[in-house]
């Protein structure tokens, strides 16, 4: 028996609070630690950038962070506001930020650039800096400059935050090759971000790709017919999301991207009838904050219509938020691949 219900009738309503719980690692980085990340023994940068987060991790919470109030009254501390990491896809970056997570002190907050500018879409930029003014650290994984209004947004707020002694660590991914080698360049994170730059220690991390290598083709999608059965033998006792993709990416216009973790809450598996090519940049930027949302949370997906590599149009795919629109077809593909394949994401 599969309970049914629809991501498109559901309008969550969500405090500030409840916001703000929300910024923590995924389940898939819940349980990491410095010592459950393999550095890789032809990689020495990646066992440098462990220790290095180490001993960043034991100044998170020192008499120069915490608030506004240590700022002016406690001892100066010397050290660093910031911390990059730099790095290719796949070599453990988002790991070691998580790790660094949960080796540090609260109150702290852990999560990906589009989720804090979400968050000052949602409270305001002045709310967002008043309510993270009093953490500990403050860790913004996948770091992205394509879009020039968003990056000056986060530069200022990471200044304020540093003025008020908070920690900040931060990563980056790049499409591999777009920049050559493969690796976000620190040039353009320490450029961009002005003022902050020589604030911030970067860590080099270097490798392979452990996820992106050999990777099985996408599964083709399903005929809307067979929907039913398939969900049925795969989510039998589990809470599914059934919609039609028309519906669902017109509802996704009225909700807030801030909140699109709590839309999917108690959601074990997706099911999309007539997945068709977005053609409105603004539709696809919100498509694409679903798919990290459901990756975060790992679920599955069965769909009809077209396959996900056509999800967005050639123009997307090669335009200016292109990083976007691949990381988004890669997650749909892996989780259509769980729930088709039973494929792990």
């Amino acid at each position: 028996m599969v309970q049914i219900e629809q991501l498109a009738a559901r309008t969550p309503a969500v405090s500030v609070d409840e916001l703000l719980k929300g910024f923590y690692p995924s389940p898939r980085f819940g349980q990491v630690s410095f010592s459950s990340y393999r550095p890789d023994p032809k990689q020495p940068s990646q066992s440098a950038a462990v220790r290095a987060l180490e001993g960043f991790a034991d100044g998170v919470g020192s008499a120069g962070g915490g608030g506004l109030f240590k700022k002016f009254f406690a001892k100066k501390d010397e050290s660093r506001a910031g911390i990059y990491l730099d790095g290719g896809f796949g070599v453990g970056k988002t790991h070691l930020l998580a790790s660094l997570w949960h080796a540090s002190p609260g109150p702290k907050a852990f999560g990906t650039f589009v989720e804090y500018t979400n968050l000052v879409g949602a409270l305001s930029f002045r709310k967002t800096v008043d309510a993270l003014s009093s953490y500990k650290l403050v860790c913004i994984d996948e770091f992205e400059l394509d879009d020039p209004g968003d990056t000056v947004l986060m530069s200022r707020l990471m200044r304020e935050l540093a003025d008020a002694g908070v920690k900040l660590a931060a990563t980056s991914n790049t499409l591999p090759g777009s920049l050559g080698d493969g690796r976000f360049a620190a040039v353009d994170f320490q450029r961009e971000i002005q003022v902050l730059a020589d604030q911030f220690d970067v860590l080099r991390i270097d490798g392979e790709d452990f996820r992106h290598r050999g990777l099985p083709a996408a599964p083709a999608p399903l005929k809307t017919s067979e929907l039913s059965s398939h969900m049925k033998a795969e989510f039998d006792g589990k809470t599914v999301a059934q919609d039609e993709f028309s519906t669902l990416i017109h509802h996704l216009a009225g909700v807030h991207p801030s909140r699109y973790r709590q839309l999917i809450d108690g959601i074990d598996g997706v099911v999309w009838r007539n997945v068709h090519t977005i053609t409105e940049q603004a539709v696809a930027l919100r498509f694409v904050v679903l798919a990290d949302r459901l990756y975060d949370k790992d679920v599955p997906i069965l769909a009809s219509g077209v396959p996900f590599d056509q999800l967005f149009t050639e123009e997307m795919m090669t335009g200016g938020y292109m990083k976007k629109y691949f990381r988004a077809v890669s997650r749909l593909t892996a989780l259509a691949r769980e729930g088709q394949n039973h494929e792990p994401s």
